[in-house]
């Protein structure tokens, strides 16, 4: 029972289950929330898929529209998905080029959760005829997640890491 009761409370912290949901309209990393891994000693592979981000580009101010595509392998914390999405959201009014924008997010989860790997591909919508795929990676210092980052970097393609999108919807 005390288990239950501990869980309650765990979860009480979180954004997820609030009946308001208010929405960031500036760029913050605050937003993001972690958890325990309760499986910290096993390897397993996280992936969110983000079809609806946007951002402004810094120069005209136009919207940039992209599917981001996160995967990772958590270490003692995880990312809380709700606040996952409040977070993405609040780039809707951020001017940063596409790069940055992917650099950004996979330096922020890594300073919240240290995870032993992950990687973050931006798949942005052609404007002006060019389509733009980012792609950003960093892992611990184990000598494993070490050769995983430098394979996935060196064997990167657009497409690869990410996903068909009929098995999103």
């Amino acid at each position: 029972m005390s288990k239950k009761i501990n869980r309650k409370q765990e979860l009480k912290k979180f954004k997820l289950g609030e009946s308001q949901t208010t929405y960031e309209n500036n760029y913050n990393p605050k937003l993001l929330e972690a958890f325990d891994n309760k499986n910290p000693k096993r390897i397993a592979w996280t992936t969110f898929v983000c079809t609806e981000f946007t951002s402004l580009c810094p120069k005209t101010g136009q919207p940039d529209f992209a599917k981001i595509f996160i995967n990772y392998i958590a270490d003692i914390k995880m990312i809380e998905s709700k606040s996952l999405k409040m977070y993405l959201f609040s780039f809707r009014n951020h001017g940063d080029f596409h790069e940055d924008c992917i650099q950004k997010i996979c330096t922020d989860i890594v300073e919240l959760i240290q995870p032993k790997y992950i990687e973050v591909i931006g798949e942005f919508t052609p404007r002006g005829g060019i389509a733009i795929f980012p792609f950003a990676s960093a892992s611990n210092s184990e000598k494993k997640f070490q050769s995983l980052l430098d394979s996935r970097l060196m064997n990167y393609a657009p497409g690869k890491y990410s996903c068909d999108l009929n098995k999103v919807y």
